[in-house]
C-alpha cells in the first residue's frame, strides 16, 4: 500500500505546482482537483491495516469525492462567469 500512499503525494505536489505555475483559471481548477484525489488516495492507502481495510476512511473518501465535485461545478460556474464578464480568462495580476 505504499505504492498508493507515494503515489497520492505525487499528485498533490503535481497538483500544488499547476496551481503555482498555470495562470489559466480553468487550469487552477484542474490542478485544485488532482491535489484533492491525492490526497483521497492517500487518505484511503492510509486507511488500509494488514490486509484488510477500515471502513471510516472509505465513507469519508466517497464524501469528499461528493463534496470536491459540488465544488469543482461551482468553480467552474465562477470561472465561466467571470470570463464573461471580463472578456479574460485570467485574472488581472496573472496576465502578461
Amino acid at each position: 500500500m505504499i505504492v498508493y500512499a507515494v503515489t497520492g503525494a505525487l499528485l498533490v505536489a503535481l497538483g500544488l505546482y499547476g496551481l503555482i505555475a498555470a495562470r489559466g483559471l480553468l487550469r487552477r481548477v484542474v490542478a485544485f482537483n488532482v491535489v484533492g484525489s491525492g490526497v483521497f488516495l492517500m487518505f484511503g492507502a492510509l486507511g488500509w491495516h494488514e490486509g484488510r481495510t477500515d471502513p471510516v476512511p472509505q465513507a469519508l473518501i466517497i464524501t469528499g469525492i461528493v463534496v470536491a465535485l459540488s465544488a469543482s461545478a461551482l468553480a467552474v460556474g465562477l470561472v465561466v462567469a467571470y470570463a464573461r464578464a471580463t472578456g479574460r480568462q485570467v485574472l488581472e495580476d496573472d496576465a502578461p
